[in-house]
């Protein structure tokens, strides 16, 4: 559900906001389509190539299985810049203007995903004794940070900002959303994870 409405509330942001010819929009909703490959196959493989290799390796069938779990930012990220290059190839557009309306509405897709993943107590934190720590009880009775909601509130609101200021102040240079995109998410994600 995370992904569906990502994906239908960065479609929808895109339109409303980012795009302002109509033909321009007519093709986005063609890219749409490209973006949802690009994110469960890249994800997808990601997850397998990553996280449990092995597993997969000795049940192959599993692969295919998404509804049982598995998708990797990292995977889903390769999957579409390869999906946005191939169909800015197809139709003669520049891939960086591309990049750029996915990075600045990958936020929502990503604030989405991490409360996802603290209903469903994945990537939780350490042990602490803080007054908002949170027990998992699918893992263990100890209190942890709740990573997920920290992640949610930088990667996802607070980038989303961060991102829109910069587009707003330098929309003509392409491609400066999209790459400030991978250095600020990924500072946060460290900092937050580590």
């Amino acid at each position: 559900l995370a992904y569906i409405f990502g994906l239908l509330f960065g479609w929808f942001y895109c339109k409303r906001f980012l795009i302002h010819s109509k033909d321009e929009k007519r093709i986005f909703d063609d890219f749409i389509t490209y973006l949802i490959i690009g994110i469960i196959i890249g994800g997808r493989l990601g997850y397998v190539l990553i996280y449990n290799f092995d597993f997969y390796l000795n049940n192959i069938s599993e692969i295919i299985k998404v509804w049982n779990g598995g998708m990797s930012f990292h995977g889903g990220l390769l999957g579409i810049i390869i999906c946005t290059y191939l169909f800015c190839k197809k139709h003669n557009k520049q891939t960086f203007v591309y990049l750029d309306y996915i990075a600045l509405t990958a936020p929502i897709g990503i604030f989405l995903g991490r409360i996802a993943n603290f209903l469903n107590s994945e990537l939780y934190g350490r042990e602490t004794d803080i007054l908002w720590s949170v027990k998992f009880i699918k893992i263990d009775n100890l209190n942890r940070h709740p990573s997920q909601l920290y992640e949610a509130f930088f990667e996802g609101l607070i980038l989303f900002f961060i991102l829109k200021i910069i587009n707003d102040k330098f929309s003509k240079f392409n491609g400066l959303v999209s790459s400030m995109f991978l250095i600020i998410y990924s500072l946060f994600r460290f900092f937050i994870e580590f």
